[in-house]
């Protein structure tokens, strides 16, 4: 099998469909469906049901999905460990960052890298901090540099970078604004502009309010803070976002609630072997370390 027809498979089988995978991997439609006929010529079985638009594994796709995995993750150890047999820091580097950290965190860090291992080629993916968890977890990127699970971490390996303070905020003509002092239960009376619960960052506000055992409204939602940050400018909610993200449209609430505040930092696999271009990556992102 050869390992280029693995990667597009599980491409395919992720995004469940081979315009998207196509994109992923930057080839064509056709490209992509060549591909796939090949494996499956060579296995002697069909790996997807074409249903409409829709694009579903078959038995024998399901039972290659997590060998093809772990065959692509072995060869990719293989190659790194022998890589860094010459102590070269060279060849790609797979990063998957969140656009928050990769806006307001990132730059330095790899202008410094760039400028130092220009040898390298950085592979970067911009991802919720939850997706790119998986994507380490499933070998798709060598680190990520995201927001950190508040739980801490199972199954991979966290490098603590940055505290990020989180604060209330709403606009300057927000009818909270210059409140003196607020409870929980009495900024709950107003909308809220919330990330998703299913972020980390949204998981911290919903056990913030939990524990106080109030319910609050956020009829508007998204992952994106720099957009959550623009939609509590225009007056239409209060929100809890990182310190950093204060402007001159936003002010502080001071509330009854203790500080609250999210980690950034970076994650690896310790299942897989790092490449010399992510120890020096690494290297790297401690020096920018608070």
């Amino acid at each position: 099998m050869d390992s280029t027809d693995l990667e597009t498979f599980l491409a395919v089988a992720e995004d469940r469909s081979f315009s998207r995978a196509a994109e992923r991997l930057h080839l064509t439609q056709p490209a992509v469906t060549k591909r796939i006929k090949r494996l499956e010529e060579n296995l002697a079985t069909l790996l997807f049901d074409r249903i409409g638009r829709r694009v579903e594994l078959t038995q024998g796709g399901q039972l290659l999905l997590p060998r093809a995995r772990s065959l692509l993750q072995e060869i990719a150890d293989t190659r790194r460990m022998l890589e860094n047999l010459n102590d070269q820091v060279s060849g790609s580097l797979q990063l998957a960052t969140s656009h928050h950290v990769g806006l307001h965190r990132l730059a330095p860090v790899l202008k410094t890298f760039s400028d130092r291992y220009p040898d390298v080629q950085l592979d970067i993916r911009f991802e919720d901090s939850e997706a790119a968890h998986d994507l380490v977890r499933r070998g798709d990127s060598e680190l990520a540099v995201v927001t950190l699970d508040p739980k801490g971490p199972v199954d991979l390996a966290y490098l603590p970078l940055w505290d990020d303070p989180l604060t209330f905020i709403v606009a300057r003509d927000h009818p909270l604004a210059g409140r003196p002092r607020l409870s929980l239960a009495e900024l709950a009376r107003y909308p809220a502009i919330l990330p998703g619960l299913a972020t980390y960052t949204g998981r911290i506000v919903a056990e913030l309010f939990r524990t106080r055992q109030i319910e609050i409204s956020a009829p508007l939602s998204t992952n994106y803070l720099e957009t959550i940050s623009m939609l509590t400018g225009t007056g239409l909610g209060w929100s809890l976002l990182p310190r950093s993200m204060l402007t001159d449209e936003l002010v502080p609430l001071t509330t009854d609630a203790p500080s609250q505040h999210r980690t950034l930092g970076c994650v690896t696999s310790p299942a897989r072997s790092r490449s010399n271009a992510a120890d020096a990556f690494i290297q790297i992102l401690e020096r920018f370390r608070d």
